[in-house]
């Protein structure tokens, strides 16, 4: 059995669970608890505080976690990234006053930083050569500029919408983060055995994001052509049809490249072409 430690609530969590769900891991949803199990995995699911989790992975309380990367390099505990998950993306950055003419990373020399990551922080102002003061908030830190509590502040920035309505610009993006699937490095061979049927699922989940399944008909006399714009995995399925003259196409698009594509297909002489979604791809 593994125990996979998550956060109990906000955004992070909300993700989470519902990555957990698309890799068919089924958690009782009608009452939260601190632990869960599956009913059709072995997997169970401790439900903490974020800024927890780096720890209860290091020292064994569970085999792994999924965090954001800005709070595990913070805490900078003994655990492994096993993979990154590519959701709940945001940054961490540098931001001051709006109306503050900024010159570089210099200009924090001597001034007082609030932010709840002082040790992210710390490391970046030693790279920089800045000695600055910096105050540990826990919460609503975009808020200490506007009443004198610091001169700039190092937060999360997301859509940026949350430092505007407190007149506040990003000026230095420290850290990009998202989330990680973290693990206890003296994990049991047995544990290591489920922990890769687990990240056989997310990878099959994780491949078929921004992926569509798309089915046409298409004259033989131009299959060729066709073929060749079809930037698919490996060659697609081509199948005849009823009508003489003319074949079914099958092929997987990437959702960056579609709209181009179908285009360029319909130029070709495609028709009836269909398009589904992918929930799963195994490679």
């Amino acid at each position: 059995m593994l125990r996979i430690a998550v956060q109990a609530k906000g955004r992070l969590f909300d993700e989470t669970m519902s990555f957990l769900e698309e890799s068919d891991i089924k958690l009782s949803a009608t009452k939260r608890t601190l632990l869960v199990q599956s009913s059709n995995f072995p997997l169970e699911v401790l439900f903490l505080r974020d800024d927890d989790i780096p720890q209860t992975v290091a020292t064994g309380v569970a085999d792994l976690g999924i965090v954001g990367e800005n709070e595990f390099m913070e805490k900078a505990e003994d655990a492994e990234i096993v993979k990154r998950l590519g959701f709940s993306k945001c940054r961490l950055s540098l931001a001051l006053p709006k109306d503050i003419e900024y010159t570089g990373p210099q200009w924090f020399e001597g001034k007082k930083i609030a932010t709840s990551y002082p040790g992210i922080l710390s490391r970046y102002l030693k790279e920089q050569g800045v000695r600055a003061e910096i105050h540990v908030i826990t919460g609503s830190v975009e808020v200490s500029p506007g009443i004198g509590l610091a001169d700039a502040i190092f937060d999360i920035v997301s859509s940026g919408s949350t430092l505007v309505s407190n007149r506040l610009k990003e000026v230095e993006v420290v850290m990009k983060s998202e989330a990680l699937l973290i693990g206890n490095k003296n994990m049991s061979e047995e544990k290591k055995e489920i922990l890769d049927e687990l990240l056989f699922r997310m990878n099959a989940v994780k491949t078929a994001e921004d992926k569509k399944y798309v089915l046409m008909n298409a004259p033989k006399d131009r299959l060729d052509e066709i073929i060749a714009v079809l930037p698919g995995m490996k060659s697609p399925t081509v199948m005849p049809l009823a009508q003489e003259g003319w074949c079914s196409v099958h092929t997987v698009l990437d959702e960056k490249c579609f709209w181009e594509i179908i285009g360029k297909l319909k130029a070709l002489g495609a028709e009836g072409i269909l398009v589904l979604p992918i929930e799963k791809m195994i490679l």
